[in-house]
């Protein structure tokens, strides 16, 4: 294999109704490091990709049921972006053009050879674009989690990925929108092309439109060249407006053109600038309710809106916790060292936490117990103590009190814990210090 599919893992797909041969296959692909999912047959395999992303399937032609061709159509369908290695027992030059047409990576023939097989995966991966993997390793590309909610947003944002349409994620802060945004991209036919996320509320706003839509050479002190936006370095794919909401009157009317005919002006151009680049936004406000008080455009809006994705809090999943904790375990155990363990005490404690910061306040709880622990287990002692206070059961998340008074006081907690210090609770909480600064509002904590 080359250098660059050595240590490259992937999420393949292996269909073949004969069992040797599936087992065989999964075996040899293990052992080099991918993921491997198996199907028995065509619509196994199509309902197999139906529930999860993969990045290649290997399927052979003929198959009781759902053939191999019908089943490539289905895939392409479902996912432009998965390559498909067909096999056949049967070499046959007509099939292999038909394959080809509709679509197919590659083609090989049966029995099996294993050398063939390593080989035309390592053509596969010389052939995808680096940007394909957005800068993340392969292991933090997927969305981690099993609950039905999660469940439920995942399957709307696959359905919604072949299209081009405008996608509006909604969800409080730290529930991973921005990760959903990627997994719109990654099963796109955009796939291949870049994935550019902008934080429109970490950015000031006097520069968030030279960012944004870029600017040309004089126009403002300082800009010495000309420069190319957001926009423009999306060309082909997708750009992420995260925070859409703290976008202010102006920048909204300029967002607004660009969804009606994908055309832009740089600051300080009058010529108009054609891109074809896909628009996902996100935010943690009600926009419905930012419309109805001024703050937004009913128009952008309406154009946002045309597709919506709502991510649940973690404490609405629950669930999902355990599956978190594992994934964050291992993303920061020490090179070359084993995870660490939690204890099932522990694993309570974090269970029954309301998360006002969601995901992101999980995985800095995680981190902070791996540096605590000397060991190779993780006790409760090793939490925050905003974790250890709320009690499964306990007079935190007695019978009768809501998940929201749960979450008053860890915010109330964490207050104490910093002497009111409004920055430091947002960053111990992993959340913005505006979306803490709402929750004192929303709960009345008085300060």
């Amino acid at each position: 294999m080359t250098a660059r599919a050595e240590g490259t893992k992937l999420r393949i797909l292996v269909v073949d109704d004969q069992s040797g041969v599936r087992e065989l296959l999964a075996a040899v692909l293990v052992a080099d490091g991918h993921d491997v999912e198996a199907a028995s047959d065509g619509a196994e395999g199509v309902r197999s990709l139906g529930s999860g992303f993969h990045d290649l399937v290997i399927m052979d032609i003929r198959m009781p049921g759902m053939d191999g061709i019908t089943a490539l159509e289905r895939v392409k369908e479902l996912s432009p972006r998965t390559g498909v290695v067909m096999m056949t027992a049967y070499a046959s030059v007509d099939t292999a053009v038909k394959a080809m047409k509709l679509g197919a990576f590659d083609y090989i023939t049966k029995p099996i050879d294993i050398d063939e097989v390593r080989a035309v995966i390592a053509r596969f991966l010389e052939s995808v674009d680096p940007a394909e993997v957005d800068g993340l390793p392969v292991e933090s590309r997927d969305v981690v989690g099993a609950s039905d909610a999660l469940r439920a947003v995942l399957e709307l944002a696959h359905r919604v990925a072949a299209s081009d349409a405008t996608v509006l994620i909604l969800g409080e802060s730290g529930t991973g929108k921005e990760v959903v945004a990627r997994e719109i991209h990654r099963a796109s036919p955009r796939a291949h092309h870049p994935f550019v996320a902008v934080n429109c509320s970490a950015i000031p706003e006097t520069l968030l439109e030279s960012e944004l839509f870029g600017h040309e050479k004089g126009s403002f002190t300082g800009a010495v060249r000309q420069k190319r936006g957001r926009f423009e370095l999306a060309e082909g794919g997708t750009i992420f407006l995260d925070e859409i909401g703290d976008m202010s009157p102006a920048l909204q009317a300029k967002l607004l053109r660009f969804l009606q005919d994908h055309r832009l002006q740089r600051v300080g151009g009058s010529i108009d600038v054609v891109v074809d680049a896909r628009v996902i936004a996100a935010t943690n406000r009600d926009l419905e309710r930012e419309v109805a008080e001024g703050r937004f455009r009913d128009d952008l809006f309406f154009r946002l809106n045309v597709v919506t994705v709502t991510v649940p809090p973690l404490r609405e999943r629950p669930e999902d916790v355990p599956l978190l904790v594992e994934h964050f375990l291992k993303l920061f155990a020490p090179e070359g060292a084993k995870p660490k363990r939690i204890s099932p005490r522990a694993m309570r404690l974090l269970m029954g936490h309301p998360w006002p910061g969601n995901v992101r306040e999980l995985e800095n709880a995680v981190q902070r117990a791996v540096v605590l622990s000397r060991g190779e287990t993780i006790f409760p002692e090793h939490l925050p103590p905003r974790v250890r206070e709320t009690q499964p059961g306990g007079p935190a998340a007695g019978a009768g009190r809501t998940m929201r008074e749960i979450e008053r006081d860890v915010i109330v907690k964490t207050l104490k814990e910093t002497g009111g210090n409004r920055t430091k609770a947002a960053v111990i909480l992993a959340i913005s210090r505006r979306t803490l600064q709402n929750k004192i509002k929303e709960y009345g904590i008085d300060l």
